[in-house]
């Protein structure tokens, strides 16, 4: 797997997203000291609107960005968007009032749904070879998962020493130094050609090609699985150790560690993995082992008694992390391969579009979780909403069955009846003919049943 990172244009784009990773979980921590600063005890209202204000730009910004980015210079763009995100850590410092941080943080989080995408989607261009693009896939889910754990012991060792103010500082230098590495490679030119149409067409054009094809449809039921399995962890971690368990601060990096370390093991095995067993069996086998954890964690919960928490047990704390380890590995079994299907559902000028659709879907179902496991997390009790999650999450995973029939990469006969017979794209095969299908404009439908 590490051996695409000797391909230089690759490991200086990996070394760029590892250094704004870093910067960016260092903005985390400080954002959350720079609440408290500011707002005392509304701080965790705060954090709390922050997350959904950087959802919503997440959700709203990417298509947009997507219809028109494949048009710019890819490198320019990078580079720029960096700069904007620089600036705005810049400024972070000197904010004072709650309304403050809920502007600085829209606007860096929109740079961010600017950034992202475009840099997923260059990727596959960079690397060609499906091998390589596989490793590249499993680097990026290690990068964010080293992320979740260095940059909190970075910023913590940081803080024995410096006033959180100059997290932002760092932050800053993540963003510029992300930069400088793109300034430093040549990227593959765009293949995009200007869409057609308006504005709607040009902003909608992903999310048409996205929802129009059966493997991206059940893509998106197993972003829903991700989403609901992640954000009982993400948001309830501290609240179950710290307010059921009564454990400490370290105790909660644990578990978050044990979650993260799960992931990484994942990932680290998928690319062999993928060699062998096709992209959808490991997806849905990822996301059936998160209902199937959550099913069991909440019978065990009930069984033994710790319906309102595993009562600080030792026994309990060990069902806990050993919990988080096996979503972990479903969470990235399930979202590894990801970009693989996006790679081979769009033609190379869409992608732009296309990875920006999922990054706009993606986040609006965690828009949905987030919220829904802060509330229902503290009002219910850790059994009946671990239940509930799992109940959710098979529900999903057996929408993403349904929805992702298991022939849909084979070439599938259809025709044309509305091209002239002299049509380019007719010569090989005359009016009726088979291809894999790729939702395009000769395509704009996926072939039927009746069809066929």
């Amino acid at each position: 797997m590490f051996r695409v990172l000797a391909h230089r244009t690759y490991g200086r784009l990996f070394s760029a997203q590892i250094i704004a990773l870093i910067g960016t979980g260092l903005l985390t921590v400080a954002l959350g000291l720079l609440a408290f600063d500011i707002a005392d005890d509304r701080a965790g209202t705060v954090l709390g609107t922050a997350l959904a204000i950087k959802m919503i730009a997440y959700v709203t910004v990417a298509p947009v960005v997507g219809a028109f980015s494949a048009q710019l210079p890819r490198r320019a763009f990078l580079i720029s968007m960096d700069l904007v995100r620089a600036a705005i850590a810049l400024s972070l410092p000197f904010i004072t009032e709650v309304w403050q941080i809920y502007i600085a943080v829209f606007l860096l989080q929109s740079a961010s749904a600017a950034f992202t995408p475009t840099f997923q989607a260059t990727i596959p261009d960079v690397l060609p070879k499906e091998e390589d693009y596989t490793s590249a896939l499993s680097l990026s889910r290690l990068a964010y998962d080293l992320e979740s754990i260095v940059s909190p012991m970075l910023a913590a060792a940081l803080l024995t020493a410096i006033n959180f103010h100059w997290l932002f500082a760092g932050t800053m230098a993540g963003f510029l130094i992300s930069a400088a590495l793109v300034l430093s490679v040549i990227l593959p030119v765009s293949p995009a050609k200007p869409s057609e149409g308006g504005i709607y067409n040009r902003t909608t054009r992903g999310s048409r090609i996205y929802l129009a094809t059966p493997r991206l449809r059940g893509l998106l039921a197993l972003n829903m699985a991700v989403a609901m399995g992640g954000a009982l962890v993400i948001v309830n971690t501290v609240v179950i150790v710290k307010g059921r368990l009564g454990l400490d601060d370290k105790a909660v990096a644990l578990a978050l560690a044990c979650f993260g370390g799960g992931s990484m093991l994942s990932a680290l095995t998928l690319p062999r993995v993928l060699e062998r067993v096709a992209d959808r069996t490991v997806m849905l086998a990822g996301a059936t082992l998160l209902t199937v954890v959550l099913a069991t964690f909440s019978a065990v919960l009930y069984i033994n008694g710790w319906i309102v928490a595993p009562a600080g047990t030792a026994s309990g704390w060990s069902v806990l992390l050993l919990t988080w380890g096996l979503l972990g590995v479903g969470y990235s079994a399930t979202q590894t391969p990801s970009g693989r299907l996006l790679r081979r559902s769009a033609h190379a000028e869409d992608r732009p579009a296309v990875f920006a659709a999922q990054f706009a879907l993606s986040h609006a179902c965690w828009l949905v979780t987030y919220p829904l496991a802060g509330w229902l997390g503290a009002s219910l009790p850790l059994a009946a909403l671990a239940g509930l999650f799992g109940l959710a999450t098979a529900a999903a995973t057996v929408a993403a069955v349904w929805l992702w029939p298991t022939k849909t990469a084979e070439a599938m006969e259809h025709d044309h009846p509305d091209l002239p017979a002299d049509h380019p794209h007719l010569k090989d095969g005359g009016g009726r003919h088979a291809h894999p299908i790729v939702i395009d404009d000769l395509h704009p439908y996926w072939p039927t049943a009746a069809a066929l």
